[in-house]
């Protein structure tokens, strides 16, 4: 029987709606299969961001990728166990690692004793110098070593500042007046401090640097208390932020906690000691 013609133009007139139902019903497969795919993780999810790069988008920092809790430095160096690579733009101070120095000294080629004080050179410009500061130690209980007379080894430091390794400069004891002064402590024991000046060419900041710690008496051979670093660097902080005077000279100091210079424990260490790693950032004001 022949067709209708009226039944023909709608059959013919289906034909392309089915076509298109069909392709929209796959596209819809597609979609959802798409949606439902785990995406790669991306990098930047492991590497710590700087600021905004081109277009508002977060860049890699150049010297600091976060792996496994390290940090790893522009010369490859990994940083571990708090340490933080250099920090520049320092105000008063120059951090030593920026130039290849360190803040440990030298009491053999394997071992130092942490620098743990930092004076400013935003501070009194009296105490700056050399003289200053030995007149300025004596408002916080310390003074130059008893009769004038160096006991001990030297230490050496190297404050990248260019002049490489120096030995210190002064050796500050802590005096116990009126009881022979810092003789009683050359016995007895007590806290003491090394200082060094960054001055040279690469690093003229002008600010003291301090290694302080607490030693036992002359019978165990000066050895460091245990915990002597923290509580030697403690000590002092203690006495600067007091209002302290000498001679019609008043001071009083403020701190700043920092770090990430050092490395927490006692790798490096003199007598296997640990430490906590901070360094107090000591700013000392004229009243």
């Amino acid at each position: 029987m022949a067709m209708l013609p009226v039944q023909m133009a709608r059959r013919i007139h289906a034909g392309p709606r089915l076509v298109a139902l069909a392709a929209i019903f796959v596209l819809g497969v597609f979609a959802t299969l798409a949606v439902a795919a785990p995406s790669p993780p991306s990098t930047l999810q492991h590497i710590a961001l700087d600021s905004d790069g081109p277009g508002g988008l977060q860049v890699p920092l150049s010297s600091q990728v976060l792996k496994k809790g390290k940090h790893k430095g522009k010369d490859g160096r990994e940083y571990e166990n708090g340490e933080l690579p250099p920090v520049e733009g320092t105000v008063g101070w120059v951090d030593p690692r920026l130039n290849g120095g360190r803040l440990i000294d030298y009491v053999t080629k394997k071992v130092g004793e942490p620098l743990n004080v930092i004076i400013s050179s935003l501070s009194d410009p009296f105490i700056l110098t050399e003289s200053g500061l030995h007149t300025y130690v004596k408002s916080i209980g310390f003074s130059e070593e008893c009769l004038g007379l160096h006991y001990g080894q030297i230490h050496d430091a190297d404050l990248g500042d260019g002049l490489g390794r120096k030995p210190e400069q002064f050796l500050g004891r802590q005096h116990y007046f009126p009881i022979m002064g810092t003789c009683w402590e050359s016995v007895r024991g007590g806290h003491h401090f090394r200082a060094w000046k960054q001055n040279g060419t690469d690093a003229n900041s002008g600010a003291w640097f301090l290694g302080a710690s607490e030693e036992m008496d002359s019978s165990k051979n000066h050895m460091i208390v245990e915990d002597g670093y923290n509580r030697g660097r403690d000590y002092i902080v203690d006495q600067v932020t007091q209002v302290t005077h000498w001679k019609g000279m008043w001071w009083k100091g403020e701190v700043e906690w920092r770090e990430g210079l050092l490395e927490r424990g006692e790798r490096g260490i003199n007598h296997g000691i640990e430490q906590d790693g901070r360094v107090a950032i000591l700013t000392i004001t004229r009243l």
